[in-house]
């Protein structure tokens, strides 16, 4: 069987996003837009299609509707390909009549939906984060080495291995111990990676460990049977729970990986994309990254002082000046502003002359960031209205909430959640 009949990957929709609040405050992680036209569920979909798997479950659960409506509008397939990508939301059931306890927990309950499809491997991955894979490779590996469990690892160095789960391989790469965000640095030393395994990776003066990235390759029956339980999550429980059982192999990658799993993740993963060389590029022909097909105008620039900036389509800027910026696509910066180390994610929809004048009777500010503002350190959500002669800056300002609530600082990032208004002249 060719990868494409015998894969089945589940890519897991996230849970509240607590961590990304208040980008998530009206939609899930997955749906959180990325490099000013994308959306973070994009990254795992297009590497699946790039990897010649064409069938696909993603599994939701909260603020569901922004990531369905994308899905839907994106991802298009021919019926005699055989690909889909089925969005499976959790439901009550004879059995069940709650959420999703877990990752390990989601996947139980689809089983039955899996086993209409024919497969005997299934892949498992997360849908909020950034990084580009071929899974041919993971895959051909497990089949290679007769596993039942295949995790995807990264070698980071020991000293920056704090808060990530790791994992001691032997030289075959057949895994030998988990450890859950260990602090002890005898410990961490002595998962580090043997010399015969360091010598297969670029080099580096720095001792590495192997840190588990949530990619998981199970074989359809030994998944079937770990899951014949009731534990809830795959890193905590399932996996450790299979060691000295089941035989388990890690892959390693060697390459940008990055878990938004904070605001200050994604606002540092997003403003990485605006250097000359980023770490992730986006202009890769032979992997692209697959998005929604708008049919947006191109961006419009009047009298600009544009320096690293990324400008997603359809945007209207006007005598500004931008330095180190992503714009998402219809961003609108007014004439006089200033934006430095600032993600604007955009608009939904443009403003009809009606609109526009209906908004300017009420005193309503234009869809997206007015004249004279300065803004530095910040995330503008998306259909936000920021006034003329808005100061936003997020330098010395603690994690907190400003502006009687329309600003909200966390990680030490500014952000303006989607929706919001701030009325002319604000200044935090």
């Amino acid at each position: 069987m060719t990868t494409q009949k015998r894969v089945l990957a589940v890519i897991m929709g996230g849970g509240r996003g607590t961590r990304l609040h208040p980008l998530t405050l009206e939609r899930c992680k997955p749906a959180v837009p990325l490099a000013g036209k994308y959306r973070l569920v994009d990254i795992p979909i297009s590497n699946c299609l790039n990897s010649d798997i064409n069938r696909m479950f993603l599994l939701t659960q909260f603020q569901t509707a922004s990531l369905h409506r994308h899905v839907q509008n994106t991802y298009h397939f021919d019926p005699f390909g055989g690909g889909f990508v089925d969005i499976l939301s959790a439901e009550q059931t004879e059995k069940t009549s709650d959420w999703y306890q877990g990752t390990a927990d989601a996947v139980r309950r689809n089983l039955v939906h899996f086993r209409s499809f024919p497969h005997d491997i299934v892949l498992i991955l997360s849908g909020d984060q950034l990084y580009r894979m071929d899974f041919r490779k993971i895959v051909k590996q497990h089949i290679d080495h007769g596993a039942d469990v295949t995790i995807a690892a990264i070698p980071f160095p020991v000293s920056k291995v704090e808060g990530l789960g790791l994992m001691q391989v032997n030289d075959d790469l057949s895994i030998v111990r988990f450890v859950e965000k260990p602090k002890d640095p005898a410990l961490i030393r002595g998962l580090a990676l043997s010399p015969k395994l360091e010598a297969t990776l670029t080099p580096m003066a720095e001792k590495r460990c192997l840190a588990s990235m949530g990619i998981y390759v199970f074989n359809r029956a030994v998944l079937a049977e770990s899951l014949d339980n009731t534990m809830t999550d795959f890193g905590r429980e399932i996996i450790p729970g299979l060691l000295g059982k089941k035989k388990l192999f890690v892959h390693m990658f060697e390459g940008y990986w990055e878990d938004i799993g904070t605001v200050r993740a994604f606002f540092d993963a997003n403003l990485a994309l605006a250097q000359p060389l980023p770490p992730f590029n986006f202009f890769d022909s032979r992997a692209p990254i697959y998005t929604q097909d708008r049919y947006l105008p191109a961006s419009k620039l009047n009298h600009c002082d544009i320096n690293h900036v990324v400008i997603g389509d359809g945007s209207i800027l006007t005598d500004s000046s931008l330095k180190h910026c992503v714009l998402g696509i219809r961003s609108y910066i007014g004439e006089g502003s200033v934006l430095e180390d600032t993600i604007v994610m955009g608009s939904d929809y443009y403003e009809t002359p009606e609109q526009l004048a209906a908004n300017e009777a009420k005193g309503r500010p234009h869809l997206g960031v007015g004249r004279g503002c300065r803004v530095k350190g910040a995330i503008i959500d998306k259909n936000t209205r920021i006034g003329d002669g808005c100061n936003l800056n997020a330098e010395g300002k603690a994690d907190g909430v400003y502006a009687n609530g329309a600003v909200i600082v966390r990680d030490g990032v500014l952000v303006v959640p989607k929706n919001a208004i701030l009325a002319p002249g604000t200044v935090v």
